[in-house]
């Protein structure tokens, strides 16, 4: 199967409100506001400390029924992510193979996943709002959890901007495992007894596309010399950076958590 029946193929499953998104609207905004970013990441990271101050001396809040449709909302919206944006994925893996998957970038404007690489993108900071859920009900808030809030946003705002190689495999990973992971909040939010080794299988989830995003960076980074992997050393530099830490970060909290007995050993990293 050629380009273009790939691509026809991609438009015959598309709907119709995917098609009357305009991805060049949504670059133009981008390229333009993606600076914006610091702005949120500099109020959310205010919060996290100024909120945790004044919460030391009142009563935490119950929050449950928010706290449900909250993380049912992100839930549903993770699923349907995940499923478009798997869709193009497998159809590329089949037809183009493993590299172009990777090197691909036309992810961001091809027919089904135009419009979810975009909602990807903006999601990262609504998704700001789990902190608030923990800050206001007071409970224990890691390092982990606002770091990768903080660094999640700027890493997927710049690479949207720069349309770089490997977004594709960087926002199905990301849907797929936010799918399983809000699910389980929200299960755990309306009460419900969840496994304790379902935390263990998100977290271990998580761990692996770390492992995975390090993975397809070191991948475009071989690659980039050639015209169909176009990315920026500053982007491959910066994602490395973030990804080699999460793995850190959440192989310690996978130890602390499940094979230590620490404390921390409820749930998986943000609950």
């Amino acid at each position: 199967m050629n380009g273009n029946e790939l691509h026809a193929l991609l438009k015959s499953a598309q709907y119709d409100f995917e098609g009357r998104f305009d991805e060049r609207w949504a670059l133009e905004w981008m390229q333009e506001n993606c600076y914006k970013s610091f702005v949120f990441c500099g109020l959310y990271a205010a919060f996290v400390f100024a909120g945790q101050h004044l919460m030391r001396e009142r009563p935490k809040l119950n929050l449950r029924r928010p706290l449900v449709l909250w993380s049912l909302s992100l839930a549903v919206f993770s699923i349907v992510g995940a499923l478009r944006t798997g869709f193009y994925m497998l159809h590329m893996i089949r037809t183009a193979g493993f590299r172009d998957s990777v090197c691909d970038n036309v992810f961001y404007s091809a027919p089904i996943t135009k419009l979810w690489a975009y909602a990807f993108t903006l999601s990262k900071a609504p998704e700001l709002g789990d902190t608030v859920f923990i800050v206001l009900r007071k409970q224990r808030l890691i390092f982990l959890h606002w770091y990768h809030h903080i660094t999640v946003l700027l890493y997927s705002w710049f690479s949207y901007r720069d349309q770089v190689a490997g977004g594709g495999w960087f926002m199905t990973m990301n849907y797929t495992v936010h799918a399983f992971m809000y699910s389980y909040y929200a299960a755990k939010a309306a009460g419900l007894r969840v496994p304790r080794p379902c935390a263990m299988v998100i977290t271990a989830a998580q761990i692996l596309q770390m492992a995975m995003g390090l993975t397809v960076l070191g991948l475009v980074h071989r690659w980039m010399d050639q015209d169909r992997c176009q990315t920026t050393m500053e982007n491959i530099a910066w994602g490395s950076l973030m990804y080699l830490s999460y793995l850190i970060l959440f192989a310690l909290f996978f130890y602390d958590a499940y094979l230590k007995g620490s404390p921390e050993g409820k749930g998986s990293k943000s609950e």
